[in-house]
């Protein structure tokens, strides 16, 4: 389904509610899975997260998680520690053709059972649960953290618990922080020397206690592009927010005052407000954040800003290779781009053409991405509920807050 992006104003002063983060809900639904003892409030409404939620409470031998690549990975490690279960995990076709070799075998060094049933390296995997030994274990650090959370969201639970140690520049490390202080925060400890992280094994039960998931800073990353794109004084306000958070995305709040938008923490809520500013190009390296460099490209785009965004490497691996995604969609647009396996570079546009229709690519984030343009020219969104994935309400809550949409 098409939807029409016409012309748009958001209003004044709006509100908006996010639901749990993606990437936290994930996390805590498989230590939820190993530690029942505790309750989640605010849990992620997307669709990734439900399908982990299904297949965390699955009885199936075979297990498909869809387009979900979180689950993927962190479901490769769980079902290897559940002894004497068999499981075929499997996914949608983009799925099968995303690597998952590098978690296999660190999971196989620690003596996990797992094989591969069609292309070697790729899912679908068939996995045999068993009582893992071995404690420690090498990873190359520049691959995506996804990995290495995997290992460390089942490493208590290992008998001895676990040593891993990163091997050369690290990747995302505020997504490995997330995943250990999100451990700390349910009673398991470990400690990230250098480049070595050690898990201690707790096969004990744990303090019963509930744990409220802040709102996903992703999904926050597309008001902070609505503000940049807004009339001097335009604020949106969204909830539930921390200042201190755990998220890598968090960043957004340094980097988006270049284009204008300053922020406010008042108890739960963050409120972004547009003020004046004189735009300058834009260097950035996202390799703690690579989620957000889709809609920080197509921020600058709409400004007719230039900028050289470095550290990607982890995109040409997500549900598409965002990469050669966003040159295309940008091209169309009348933008020049330029992109290497880890940088896109972007020569600020005299103009934007309008009515373009985006291909998405099964990706949400290409969707959500492209639609702020929507308050400079109109735009047609393909495929455009593929937003479901993390942000179920996002057309919804644009509409609430001045978006015209044609359905």
């Amino acid at each position: 389904m098409h939807f029409t992006l016409n012309k748009s104003k958001v209003h004044q002063a709006s509100n908006i509610e996010i639901t749990g983060s993606k990437s936290e809900s994930n996390r805590l639904l498989l230590l939820q899975a190993l530690y029942p003892e505790f309750k989640l409030e605010n849990v992620s409404n997307s669709d990734d997260s439900n399908l982990m939620i299904k297949a965390l409470g699955s009885q199936e031998t075979t297990v498909d998680i869809h387009h979900a690549g979180t689950a993927m990975r962190f479901l490769t490690a769980y079902f290897s520690i559940q002894e004497g279960r068999e499981t075929v995990l499997t996914g949608s076709k983009r799925m099968k053709e995303r690597p998952i070799k590098i978690l296999v075998e660190a999971l196989r060094e620690l003596g996990a059972e797992i094989s591969y049933e069609e292309n070697e390296g790729y899912p679908p995997i068939r996995i045999i649960g068993k009582t893992i030994h071995k404690n420690k274990v090498s990873l190359s650090a520049n691959v995506s953290s996804q990995y290495i959370s995997a290992l460390l969201l089942i490493a208590s639970k290992l008998e001895n618990g676990l040593e891993l140690t990163l091997e050369g520049e690290i990747t995302s490390i505020p997504y490995i922080k997330m995943t250990l202080s999100l451990l700390d925060e349910i009673g398991v400890e470990s400690l990230f020397v250098d480049n070595v992280i050690t898990v201690k094994p707790n096969t004990k039960h744990l303090k019963a206690k509930t744990l409220t998931v802040e709102s996903d800073w992703s999904s926050a990353s597309y008001y902070f592009s609505i503000i940049a794109l807004s009339d001097v004084g335009t604020q949106v306000t969204l909830s539930s927010y921390k200042k201190n958070s755990l998220q890598g995305d968090s960043v957004l709040v340094d980097i988006y005052k270049h284009f204008g938008v300053s922020t406010f923490f008042e108890g739960n809520k963050m409120t972004l407000k547009k003020e004046q500013t004189q735009l300058k190009p834009l260097s950035l390296d996202l390799k703690n954040a690579p989620d957000i460099a889709q809609t920080i490209a197509v921020t600058c785009l709409a400004l007719g800003v230039s900028c050289d965004l470095t550290g990607l490497h982890t995109l040409k691996i997500k549900e598409t290779d965002r990469l050669v995604a966003l040159k295309n969609e940008i091209e169309k647009l009348g933008g020049e781009v330029r992109i290497t396996d880890r940088s896109l570079h972007l020569s600020n546009a005299e103009s934007i053409n309008e009515f373009v229709s985006i291909s998405t690519y099964h990706d949400h984030r290409m969707a959500m991405a492209f639609a702020p343009l929507a308050l400079k020219v109109p735009v047609v969104i393909e495929d455009a509920m593929v937003v479901s994935k993390s942000y179920p309400t996002f057309y919804n809550d644009l509409e609430s807050i001045g978006f015209q949409i044609t359905k």
